[in-house]
């Protein structure tokens, strides 16, 4: 494929994935700054998308946007007002020195604070003390969470189903202990003092005591309404319920609850020791208190926090999955093949990975199933999954955990 092909292959993909990033910022879902973090940090990718708009032109995007819109007639192909709201006041980007953010002059590349950059430090009032931390569940997402508090000096009471679950996260942690400590990364002492802070329990009242819950057992809200109960009824007044949970309503587990302003998403990325981004999502009723010490939290684990409102995806998923099944729609189509599609988007944009190697990493059982969350929530037909990523579900092909997806290993 010529590279003026690829490349316009590429934006085809690319720019309606900006033009949603700038939806979220337009509809004060998420900051600037927070679209832009999560995607870097979430996804691994070289720039946020809002960074991107004005590194090609706020004005170059919409024009793009509207014939493209025009094509298709796709209703999210639509330039966002914020897009024409910018050029009408001559912010078109870098180039101008001005556009979703400000440069230190035009054509610079360095950004520089104005009147919507968050204020750093300073003292917050009411931020809760958090000594000790639960977490709920054994799989790999729990297993992760309870490793990342342990080694940030955490003492962390994990609680599992029965004993042999209980063991099964114990001998993950070892195992990763052994290679940090083979690589040079922790030294035997401080293995061990990870370790020391390591309790395990089938009974949930273990909790009673602990300032922080963050649950991850499975993605049913059946279930994990039940669990909130339980944890209203043991966790101590005062105590933040956290849930990592990557779909389901927030609000609806907060409501079984007597302590809704108690109740946030703290959504970690897996494998959750490597993943540095956790999006903190916040419901009508989550205290300002709750958010702050959950953001000083993950601070002091080492970890990158966003915040975003309790929606469909928050803010990494919304963004990251109509990109990968607009990928198929475009291969369905015809525009071309996975690996012409794949270094198109390596090529021109950068990304560590193109949507068909990333669709079979994540897993496409777990792609579809977002994918048909997202179109629930927000019911574009857009965002409808593409026909062969349903038959591939279908046939057991999921990705490379199956040995064969869009690609075969």
């Amino acid at each position: 494929m010529p590279t003026n092909d690829a490349k316009a292959l590429a934006d085809a993909l690319v720019f309606p994935y900006l033009n949603h990033a700038a939806s979220m910022y337009e509809d004060s879902y998420a900051t600037r700054e927070d679209v832009d973090a999560g995607m870097r940090f979430g996804c691994g990718l070289p720039q946020g998308p809002l960074a991107v708009i004005d590194a090609i032109g706020v004005d170059v995007v919409r024009d793009a946007l509207a014939a493209r819109h025009a094509e298709t007639g796709d209703a999210m192909h639509a330039p966002r007002p914020v897009l024409d709201q910018l050029v009408a006041e001559g912010r078109t980007g870098r180039a101008a020195g001005r556009g979703f953010y400000t440069y230190a002059e035009a054509g610079s590349e360095e950004v520089v604070a104005d009147e919507l950059t968050p204020a750093q430090g300073g003292s917050r009032d009411g931020v809760r003390v958090v000594e000790t931390v639960g977490v709920v569940g054994s799989g790999t997402m729990a297993t992760g969470i309870v490793e990342v508090f342990a080694k940030a000096g955490y003492p962390v009471t994990f609680v599992a189903r029965s004993p042999e679950k209980l063991d099964a996260v114990q001998a993950r942690i070892e195992k990763s202990l052994a290679k940090a400590v083979e690589r040079g990364k922790l030294d035997t002492g401080e293995a061990d003092a990870v370790r020391g802070r390591l309790t395990g329990s089938t009974e949930r009242e273990a909790l009673g005591d602990v300032d922080l819950v963050v649950e991850a057992i499975a993605e049913d809200l059946e279930i994990k309404t039940q669990l909130f109960r339980d944890l209203d009824r043991i966790c101590k007044p005062g105590a933040v319920l956290a849930t990592t949970t990557s779909s389901l309503p927030i609000t609806d587990l907060a409501a079984a609850t007597s302590r809704p302003q108690d109740v946030v998403g703290m959504h970690f990325f897996n494998p959750a020791p490597v993943m540095k981004l956790v999006e903190i999502v916040r419901t009508e009723q989550t205290g300002q208190d709750v958010l702050d010490t959950v953001a000083d939290l993950c601070a002091s684990t080492g970890k990158v926090a966003v915040s975003c409102a309790d929606r469909a995806g928050f803010i990494v998923n919304a963004l990251l999955f109509p990109y990968l099944n607009d990928a198929v729609k475009a291969q369905e189509a015809g525009h071309s093949d996975h690996d012409a599609i794949d270094g198109a988007i390596t090529e021109h944009y950068g990304y560590p990975m193109g949507p068909f190697a990333l669709l079979d990493v994540v897993g496409l059982d777990v792609s579809l199933a977002i994918q048909r969350e997202l179109l629930e929530e927000f019911g574009h037909e857009g965002l409808q999954p593409a026909p062969t990523l349903v038959s591939l579900v279908e046939a057991g092909k999921l990705g490379r955990k199956t040995g064969e997806g869009f690609r075969t290993y």
